[in-house]
């Protein structure tokens, strides 16, 4: 039988994955001061073990006050680095799955609590807050602390702190970058309407508003090394009336890939409080494909592909060429094992768990070495 387009490998610059499934960054808040702790090994452990393509570290910040939270990761120096490498080093020790990471800035969505403990926003005189920053002084919600508007200053100790990481990443052996251009952080908040109304080059027209993101990506990409994938993470709408929408991200799209961007992953929404989401099965297929019908270069689909059907049908449609998982997951770690046995693939999977393989399914497992 011909092998599932869900398992097929697909080559982007001289990084090969086994197959289309993609683990995206899932932020756990168990950082300490930046750094990785043992609870990231374990998390990320079980996942290099799931038999997917690629493993994404969560939002990795670039700067201390580009956290999400006060327990969010980092890789801003010496230290964040070296935390990240001690992971690093022993998940690569029982799996070679790629790595990628997600480079972030969380602009005006920074400074906030632990989700599980609401996560709201703290003041800047807070124990766990700090003074945000954005493209304009417009908070994201009514009660949220009003963020400092950028100076062309600030963008550039910002653009460099993201080609910083980029290196460390870079020096720990990490096979990709991501940036983090999605969910109403930092550089979405450069891309929407909704939040940047600024009256310089970076502000106002879809060509201004593009700079600056734009710059970030061409910073990236010259720190990272040649041939080594550098991804986008986008959000293909607002899901607002006025807002950033799948046009303009096909046009930023294909921007990137003039610059060099080795593939866009497409999610949606995260900028405003009044998005109206449709939350069923793949309702962000659609923006993925129309990207992908418009550049070259791959495409990730995300958000609520469960079904292992539907998986494959997405990537055999032509809608796009990876899927990527995040709650699925961390509900089933051994998604992609149960996805391969489903549709008669074959999956990596450590010797010390080959004998779990049913007997159904002989052929599921590939041992690692």
């Amino acid at each position: 039988m011909p092998t599932p387009k869900l398992f097929e490998p697909l080559t982007t610059g001289s990084l090969t994955l086994a197959n289309r499934i993609v683990i995206a960054p899932m932020c756990q808040y168990s950082a300490h001061a930046g750094c990785m702790t043992d609870w990231h090994l374990i998390h990320l452990g079980q996942l290099a073990l799931s038999g997917a393509g690629l493993l994404t570290i969560e939002a990795t910040a670039v700067l201390p006050e580009g956290r999400i939270s006060y327990a969010d990761v980092g890789l801003w120096d010496d230290t964040t680095a070296a935390a990240m490498g001690r992971v690093l080093d022993s998940v690569r020790h029982y799996s070679d799955m790629p790595i990628a990471v997600q480079l972030a800035h969380a602009g005006r969505k920074a400074s906030t609590d632990l989700p599980w403990r609401g996560g709201g926003q703290f003041a800047p005189d807070h124990l766990h807050g700090w003074q945000t920053l954005a493209p304009s002084a417009i908070p994201f919600t009514p009660g949220s602390h009003a963020p400092s508007a950028l100076d062309r200053q600030g963008m550039r100790t910002i653009r460099d702190a993201f080609a910083a990481a980029a290196r460390r990443a870079a020096a720990l052996g990490i096979n990709a970058v991501q940036i983090h251009a999605a969910h109403g952080y930092l550089l979405h908040q450069f891309l929407s309407p909704l939040s940047n109304a600024r009256t310089d080059e970076f502000g106002g027209s879809l060509e201004n508003r593009l700079r600056f993101p734009l710059e970030v990506f061409d910073a990236v990409r010259e720190a990272f090394p040649v041939g080594q994938p550098v991804t986008v993470r986008v959000s293909g709408t607002d899901w607002v009336a006025g807002g950033w929408d799948s046009e303009q991200t096909i046009v930023f799209a294909q921007a990137l890939e003039k610059r060099g961007c080795s593939a866009i992953h497409v999610s949606s929404g995260g900028v405003h409080p009044a998005q109206a989401i449709p939350l069923v099965p793949g309702y962000q297929v659609p923006l993925a494909r129309a990207v992908k019908q418009n550049v070259g270069i791959p495409v990730i689909a995300v958000g609520l592909i469960t079904e292992f059907d539907h998986a494959e049908a997405i990537i055999a449609n032509g809608d796009a060429d990876l899927i990527a998982l995040a709650r699925a997951i961390l509900y089933d770690p051994r998604w992609p094992w149960h996805a391969a046995a489903h549709l008669g693939a074959s999956v990596k999977a450590p010797p010390q768990y080959l004998r779990s393989q049913p007997r159904r399914f002989p052929e599921l497992f590939k041992p690692t070495q």
